[in-house]
């Protein structure tokens, strides 16, 4: 089996011209003693709405790797991948996100749930996890009670996985499972059974993501309570390490947070957590890259700054449009958002301030940022007049990428403060 590192990072990279950047963000983790594995992640979706395939992602994330000689591993994630949607990207990723949200909640046969319920009855009883104080109490009804809600999922993660080593040798790739684009979080008790049935149909998982407690919107900081965030994630933790021993899952595994991108105030809850438990995390940051160009492009000025603004202008034209697949996870207020005729008159300044994430930047605007944050696809309907763009800037973009990837995002996580 490939062996994922302890720590490691989704890393979007859309139009595949910030790898560089982004390496560069690692090699200062490195330096500040903590290496940290990325995985260029880019879901089916996102290769539709641009017009790319994974083939480009994969040599792009090569090309970045080679120039800036990095010794470590590096993966490619088939983001959010289901049976319909995974054969585009078999030969190029090394890494599969099994997205089983749709599943989850969808009744499974009745003798598969009689089946389950046999094969983990001699769970019943009280379930004590190292390092929790609180035990948990396992009847029979509530076995029954999580594989009616979840056992259809674990089995068509199962059929994905099969699917996949069907046509790649399983020793060269990662897999993660997915659960967390869905209505409710996972308790843990009901996650500890949840690797109870991966674990029967033998996927050698390696990160699993639950859906948490709290709002993992698109691009913006956490909405919702930290410190119930941080015990979900550290009984979470504890129950993943307990469970990967008991059902013979690879040691490697490990949660997977999919952040949405900047959920600033976690971070210094989750290594805390990491730090006393010992464990490892996969963050996914997903389209921060993206934000980071405009920055770059908005910084820049002249035609950097002119295209910026026209893709704001367009992106409040096709507003509907471009929020509807993302309906779940934005929350935009449209009476705060500038007009296009308003941003139109801004300075370079004035742009990037209301975009970067600096929530102590009076000038920061969370609506707007949402609104551009799920605009990528303007960017590649304006094909290589954007990737020229991207091109000519290199350099004031991939500063922007850099900090904003290390100071913002593997600093506080994995280095500290």
């Amino acid at each position: 089996m490939k062996k994922l590192g302890r720590f490691s990072i989704g890393v979007g990279d859309r139009f595949g011209h910030q790898g560089e950047a982004q390496i560069a963000a690692l090699e200062l983790t490195e330096k500040a003693g903590v290496v940290v594995v990325p995985v260029w992640n880019k879901s089916n979706r996102e290769h539709t709405l641009i017009g790319t395939e994974p083939a480009q992602t994969r040599q792009a994330a090569d090309a970045a790797v080679a120039a800036r000689n990095w010794k470590h591993q590096y993966f490619l994630d088939a983001d959010h991948v289901g049976l319909k949607t995974v054969d585009r990207f078999i030969d190029a990723c090394d890494f599969f996100t099994l997205d089983v949200a749709d599943d989850i909640g969808q009744p499974a046969e009745a003798a598969d749930i009689d089946a389950f319920v046999a094969r983990w009855k001699h769970l019943v009883g009280t379930l004590t996890i190292p390092g929790l104080s609180e035990a948990f109490t396992i009847t029979e009804a509530t076995l029954r009670q999580v594989a009616g809600t979840y056992l259809r999922a674990a089995k068509e993660a199962g059929k994905i996985y099969r699917h996949i080593a069907a046509k790649k040798d399983p020793a060269t790739f990662v897999v993660e499972v997915s659960m967390d684009e869905t209505m409710q979080p996972q308790t843990p008790l009901e996650m500890f059974l949840i690797l109870a049935a991966l674990s029967e149909e033998k996927i050698p998982v390696q990160t699993v993501a639950p859906k948490f407690s709290g709002k993992f919107l698109k691009g913006i900081d956490y909405v919702g309570s930290v410190e119930r965030f941080a015990a979900e994630f550290e009984a979470d933790v504890r129950v993943v390490a307990h469970a990967a021993k008991l059902f013979g899952l690879p040691e490697t595994l490990k949660l997977s947070v999919h952040s949405g991108s900047d959920k600033f105030s976690l971070y210094p809850v989750m290594r805390s957590v990491l730090q006393k438990t010992g464990a490892g995390v996969h963050l996914k940051t997903a389209g921060t890259t993206w934000l980071e160009e405009l920055i770059g492009l908005a910084a820049a000025g002249g035609d950097g700054l002119a295209m910026a603004k026209k893709v704001y202008a367009d992106a409040i034209a096709r507003m509907d449009e471009l929020t509807k697949p993302y309906a779940t996870v934005v929350e935009i207020d449209k009476t705060k958002l500038p007009t296009p005729a308003e941003v139109s008159g801004w300075t370079s300044d004035q742009y990037a301030h209301a975009l970067r994430h600096v929530q102590s930047n009076p000038a920061y605007n969370l609506h707007f940022r949402q609104v551009l944050h799920v605009a990528f696809k303007l960017a590649g309907e304006m094909g290589t007049s954007y990737t020229d763009m991207l091109k000519k800037y290199r350099s004031v973009i991939g500063a922007n990428v850099t900090e904003n990837l290390y100071e913002r995002h593997l600093k506080p996580l994995f280095v500290g403060a």
